[in-house]
């Protein structure tokens, strides 16, 4: 054929009609509905610190609109570190916390009211301050960490920094570690840290590594009893392993809280990986003997489980806390008595380990109910993440973060409420505490990574194609 000839076939054919291109249209990021919510919940935490302040200085001041004014720049500022670094993630997660966050800070201040001199709040301030520091962590970790398997590459490295920062606090001395009977504190002089709330997140993105590597070792068959298949002898090393440290962050920290927070996180997350419920049986057994056992040899084991028991066998000693709590549950009822119009700071440790009491009180059962519905939220959402990743690590990470949440809220409001011993863990996002609070974001914002990388859309590359091909299709898909 001569040129002619392939000139006229070349406009035929760029003439003849063209079969429809199937443009894909880009996903929905619900950026947009992350910054409504935000704003919904700078809404509520401005109404519920003018209802307090109304109720506890009988006025109202201006200053509150440059708080809800501040409160909601920090938290835009980490609503823009989500929309440039991870746009497909979840849309719920920040504006949730963001309002346990809120009212966490109005408790805080109206137990500062509650105090003498009130109308000056350190701790709120404080508070505030300490929100600002972890919304920037927040905002750091979502920035820098471009990838979260890149976590899995400082599995073990993370696992030795989690114990290190456990048994600091029960080398120091008691001056410098000690608070209400638990070493587990690093103080000094105008800064104090608590290395357990930091540890717990080291410690979980190190068992998500070993498991994802080792899950061979942990799948192992062994003998087959009672319908379950239990694991062979030498195969226990990690459950072993796991129980020692609780045991010993129970005994030599007197840290019951920690103590049960760490194992149960392991074993959910040893359960993820294998499905085998017989690493959950061993695991329980296990840690009831050496509870049994830690209750028999030391003293502040057997004070606290005797506290939970009967607090009212001594009602002005160690009962005292435990007594005013349930007084402040029974004081609430169903509605509360309004906030700003309780008595929670006859509590003692209000703003910290008992801030569910003091939310009980003034907003009853109903409005304690509707704080639990938001931290369900936040787990349930984090567990949906786990389901929809890709790869094993992020999926066994983000159950085992969102596991971790689910089971301190469990230890801290059946402490409180008396269903189980107390333990002194804080309450996530709510509590007085910058550890806890700073903490918790490098959580949240390890969980907001996942989810980015569980939702994003996902292009494979098609089968027995070429390259020009296959760069075509990218670049259809892209239009």
């Amino acid at each position: 054929m001569t040129r002619a000839g392939d000139d006229e076939a070349t406009r035929a054919l760029s003439t003849a009609p063209q079969p429809p291109v199937a443009v894909t249209p880009p996903l929905p990021t619900r950026r947009n509905s992350e910054l409504l919510l935000l704003c919904f919940a700078t809404v509520i935490t401005a109404a519920a610190l003018t209802i307090v302040q109304a109720n506890q200085d009988r006025g109202l001041r201006w200053d509150l609109v440059t708080y809800a004014a501040a409160f909601l720049a920090v938290f835009v500022g980490a609503h823009l570190a989500i929309r440039r670094f991870a746009p497909y993630a979840d849309p719920l997660l920040l504006p949730v916390v963001a309002l346990l966050n809120g009212l966490g800070l109005v408790m805080i201040h109206r137990l500062d009211l509650a105090s003498p001199g009130h109308h000056s709040g350190p701790s709120a301030n404080q508070q505030m301050l300490w929100t600002v520091v972890g919304v920037a962590a927040f905002a750091l970790v979502v920035s820098s960490l471009k990838d979260h398997r890149q976590l899995a590459r400082y599995g073990y490295i993370s696992g030795l920094a989690g114990l290190v920062l456990l048994a600091i606090p029960a080398m120091l001395p008691a001056s410098f570690s000690e608070q209400n009977g638990a070493k587990i504190w690093i103080r000094l002089p105008g800064f104090s840290i608590q290395p357990a709330e930091f540890s717990k997140i080291l410690l979980l993105i190190f068992f998500s590594a070993v498991l994802v590597a080792k899950r061979g070792l942990f799948t192992s068959a062994g003998k087959h009893v009672l319908g379950m298949d239990l694991p062979r002898p030498r195969d226990l090393a990690p459950l072993l392993a796991a129980w020692v440290i609780s045991v010993g962050v129970m005994v030599f920290e007197k840290d019951l809280g920690t103590s049960l927070l760490l194992y149960a996180s392991f074993l959910v997350v040893v359960y993820l990986a294998t499905q085998r419920f017989s690493w959950v049986v061993i695991g329980l057994a296990l840690f009831a003997l050496g509870s049994v056992a830690a209750y028999y040899v030391f003293d502040h084991v057997r004070v606290r489980v005797q506290t939970w028991l009967d607090p009212f066998a001594d009602p002005d000693g160690n009962g005292y806390q435990m007594v005013q709590s349930l007084f402040s549950f029974a004081t609430g009822g169903i509605f509360g008595t309004g906030l700003g119009n309780g008595q929670p700071d006859t509590v003692p440790a209000a703003s910290t380990d008992f801030i569910v009491a003091a939310f009980g009180e003034e907003l009853g059962l109903v409005g304690l109910a509707g704080i639990l519905m938001l931290y369900t939220i936040v787990i349930i959402r984090g567990m949906r993440t786990a389901i929809a990743v890709r790869d094993s690590f992020g999926k066994l990470l983000a159950a085992g973060l969102s596991s971790t949440l689910a089971i301190q809220l469990f230890i801290v409001v059946g402490g409180v409420t008396k269903l189980i011993p107390l333990t002194g863990l804080t309450t996530p996002w709510m509590s007085y505490g910058g550890s806890s609070l700073l903490a918790n974001y490098v959580l949240l914002a390890i969980v907001v990574r996942i989810s980015h990388a569980a939702r994003r859309p996902f292009r494979a590359r098609p089968r027995n194609t070429s390259p020009i091909a296959a760069a075509s299709t990218e670049v259809i898909e892209r239009v």
